[in-house]
């Protein structure tokens, strides 16, 4: 198992800057342009703001990958809170528990490279997301 690079503890809202910079700090490390790095940042926003509104409490593991000749970086957003009761619902556009716009985690997949969700009711939710450089 690879080392982590950043691991950024989650429990307020200043936390959810902290992250957003280690993300461009590793994204930097990789070699990613602007545009990329804007959406990784994003991503990790998303992740990092959903922690500390449904969970309060969590964290983002980021870490530099590589596959085969390309290299990338793995972000994953864990928390121990209530977890989500219809995955399925929360990946359409629009649907918030939150009343937010309901784009956090749709968008964080559409970001991304890879994307994966894993929650359930008293459970909490794990979000694993990888975005390659091209």
């Amino acid at each position: 198992m690879e080392a982590v690079d950043a691991k950024v503890r989650i429990h307020s809202e200043a936390d959810i800057v902290s992250a957003r910079q280690a993300s461009r700090e590793i994204a930097l490390q990789v070699r990613f342009g602007a545009t990329d790095m804007a959406l990784i940042a994003t991503a990790v926003s998303e992740l990092a703001r959903n922690i500390w509104q449904y969970a309060g409490d969590g964290c983002i593991e980021m870490r530099i990958v590589e596959r085969s000749a390309s290299k990338g970086i793995s972000i994953v957003a864990h928390d121990d809170g209530p977890g989500i009761p219809d995955t399925e619902m929360a990946m359409r556009d629009g649907f918030s528990t939150g009343g937010g716009l309901g784009l956090g985690l749709p968008g964080t997949r559409r970001m991304m490279d890879e994307f994966e969700l894993t929650s359930g009711p008293g459970k909490g939710t794990t979000v694993a997301v990888v975005k390659w450089l091209r």
